[in-house]
């Protein structure tokens, strides 16, 4: 991509809306574009898959904010391009996609799951919840396609961003008809949206730490190369089905994961910060992981 600033982000500063381009670096400040009651959705979707088209719709005629980089913690990232109403926003991913994964036999559709709406997204910093009663729970480095109904409801693609998709798969283990349970934690998601076709190839380290320490380390390789399936075949199969046609309904779509932690024999605990440094893309995301408590537990 030829763009200057391929990613773009929203985030919440001074109780409204704005938009920022590139990657911001941790010490710096934040230049900051006001969206005047707009959404980077409608601009991103007005340039019609137009990268530098996109861009200039983002900031002309803007007056730019500078957040110095002491006031950081005053800005609150969003995930990309979400909805006001988050009930406008479908999270949802495929299973056993990787080759690590996946044998000579198996379907040519792998198995998918909804995770929730737009309010299971949580952005680096904030807890992934968990349910009480979960078995087993694993963290998944994941890319994440987003996707914008078009006025006919159609899901056009847009971008991509990371993703961490915490699985309960000790509940799957268990019986691989609960896929559907087992997916219903939270899910960790980067702010910033790629502007560009789907990446080939994402490599990175899985850190979690226990009570400040490290406690387990890990690898991971994702990307459109290490799929089994073809993507563009996968989500045209996916998106024919009329009821997930919506206009400017958003789609995150979670394209599956490499081994986890799970399979090198760690299990994840309360408390827990599962960080992912996607370093082939200068992302990071780190999240606490927190068990919500059952009825009845103080």
């Amino acid at each position: 991509m030829t763009a200057p600033f391929p990613h773009v982000f929203e985030c919440v500063y001074g109780d409204a809306r704005h938009v920022g381009l590139g990657l911001p670096e941790s010490d710096a400040p934040l230049h900051l574009y006001p969206l005047a009651g707009g959404t980077l959705a409608a601009l991103v979707a007005a340039a019609d898959g137009d990268t530098q088209t996109a861009l200039a719709r983002l900031t002309e005629c803007r007056t730019p904010v500078e957040v110095p980089a002491g006031d950081r913690d005053q800005v609150r990232m969003l995930p990309p391009l979400l909805p006001a109403h988050t009930g406008d926003a479908l999270v949802s991913g495929f299973m056993m996609t990787h080759n690590v994964k996946v044998g000579a036999d198996v379907p040519d559709q792998p198995n998918w799951f909804v995770k929730g709406l737009g309010d299971v997204l949580k952005v680096p910093g904030e807890p992934l919840s968990i349910p009480a009663d979960a078995v087993a729970v694993c963290e998944e480095a994941e890319v994440v396609l987003v996707y914008l109904g078009d006025e006919t409801g159609v899901p056009r693609y847009v971008g991509y961003t990371f993703g961490n998709d915490l699985t309960d798969i000790g509940r799957f283990k268990q019986h691989p008809g609960h896929l559907s349970y087992a997916k219903l934690c939270d899910a960790g998601v980067a702010p910033w949206l790629h502007l560009g076709a789907p990446p080939r190839s994402v490599t990175g380290e899985v850190v979690i730490e226990r009570d400040g320490a490290p406690a387990w380390k890990g690898s991971f390789t994702t990307g459109t190369d290490a799929l089994h399936y073809d993507l563009p075949t996968l989500m045209s199969r996916l998106f024919a089905y009329q009821a997930l046609h919506r206009p400017d309904r958003v789609h995150y779509v979670y394209l599956g994961a490499d081994r986890s932690s799970f399979h090198a024999g760690f299990r994840t605990a309360d408390g827990d910060r599962v960080t992912f440094d996607v370093a082939s893309h200068g992302v990071r995301l780190s999240h606490p992981l927190a068990w919500t408590r059952g009825p009845g537990k103080g």
